[in-house]
């Protein structure tokens, strides 16, 4: 089937949601304001349960089907929380907050999963239960591992769990997916190397951690093209280079250097920190330098799971017609904690020719509302069919 008449019918009401939210964007796990209006509205839509403060500001609501032969639960997750950046779109529901914004659509999320919640409250037209599960704190803190971690699947005894985000490029309502790895690891490192300070004009007298780090940056992009199979993807990338002096006659005592790793396989996030780690030190002890690095690993790699992909197909062709392979993406997605605990799926929906995600002029598309909040709802109901 199409999109839902009666999601059609909520359009501009979950319009009008998405809109407030976007003035007042919330970053990571402070996402008060936002989970505060998130569980207002469960409760005004009649869901069983409503509970707050999971992974400190997620909301999670439950609503049961009109039936429970299945016991199936099934869970759909959104985020919540924007991004520190001014925004420029020019709307007239511009972000209020200064330097934060909603860059990358998760108050569409937030808004089509509430709607998705409005009508599955009111029809029940489902055998089992549907957890509806909002989350902070998805840019870089976490959020969705300090959820699992509140042992929110074992708590609301959830057996599936299926995810979505805004995709700009693609038509609006469109969506595409792929089964296993799909959004990569996100590590970061940070190198500090140390020499010997001194003038400028007597560079002998010195040990110059500038030509360290230099040499460091472009060695280090050799994990991917000398030590990294050619078929397996790794992106090393330097982002920061900071001297301990900025005069124009000191050679500095010591160089920051600070960087992401991106990898599709533990194998490649392995070989990246065991190289970086080696590179540098090497580097270092060769100018008669030392080199202190430091390896933290973030969000894994994201993986959806055949079978529930196979599903999510499924049900994104009901609702728009089609579903297309979408291309592995090298960017994080904390969903992946959530599909290391349970098997699901996450689904991109088209944004439309916007601009993209984490830029000060991107905004989310409204016109996408019913798709997205119709692929909620279907995943539900097709999930836990009536008998």
């Amino acid at each position: 089937m199409p999109v839902k008449n009666r999601l059609a019918e909520l359009h501009d009401e979950i319009t009008a949601w998405r809109r407030d939210i976007h003035a007042h964007p919330e970053l990571l796990f402070d996402t008060h304001r936002t989970a505060a209006l998130v569980a207002e509205k469960l409760h005004e839509f009649g869901c069983d349960e409503v509970v707050t403060g999971i992974g400190r500001t997620g909301v999670v609501g439950v609503i049961r089907g009109k039936s429970d032969k299945s016991g199936k639960v099934i869970g759909l997750r959104a985020d919540m929380d924007a991004l520190p950046i001014e925004e420029a779109t020019g709307v007239d529901y511009a972000s209020e907050v200064p330097g934060a914004m909603h860059a990358c659509g998760h108050d569409g999320h937030t808004a089509m999963l509430l709607g998705a919640a409005k009508y599955l409250a009111e029809t029940r037209n489902f055998d089992g239960t549907a957890v509806v599960i909002f989350q902070p704190a998805e840019e870089g803190g976490g959020g969705g591992k300090e959820m699992c971690d509140d042992g929110m699947m074992k708590q609301f005894n959830i057996h599936e769990v299926y995810g979505m985000h805004n995709w700009p490029g693609r038509p609006v309502g469109s969506f595409a997916i792929r089964s296993g790895a799909f959004f990569a690891a996100t590590d970061q490192f940070d190198i500090t190397l140390t020499g010997k300070g001194g003038h400028a004009a007597k560079p002998h007298e010195t040990i110059d951690p500038t030509v360290m780090a230099s040499q460091a940056v472009m060695a280090l992009q050799t994990i991917a093209s000398r030590n990294a199979d050619p078929v397996d993807r790794i992106v090393v990338s330097v982002t920061s280079f900071e001297t301990s002096s900025t005069a124009f006659n000191v050679i500095p005592q010591a160089v920051h250097l600070k960087g992401t790793v991106r990898t599709m396989s533990p194998e490649m996030r392995d070989l990246a920190e065991r190289r970086i780690n080696e590179i540098c030190t090497g580097i270092a002890a060769t100018f008669g330098g030392s080199a202190e690095v430091q390896y933290f690993r973030g969000y894994p790699v994201m993986v959806n799971h055949p079978e529930q992909t196979d599903f999510a197909i499924e049900v994104a062709k009901s609702v728009s017609g089609d579903c297309d392979e979408a291309p592995l993406v090298m960017g994080g997605e904390d969903f992946a904690f959530m599909l290391e605990e349970r098997p699901g799926a996450y689904i991109l929906v088209g944004n439309g020719d916007t601009a993209h995600v984490h830029h000060p002029e991107y905004n989310f598309n409204d016109d996408a509302i019913p798709a997205g909040c119709s692929w909620y709802a279907e995943i539900v109901e097709k999930r836990l069919p009536v008998a």
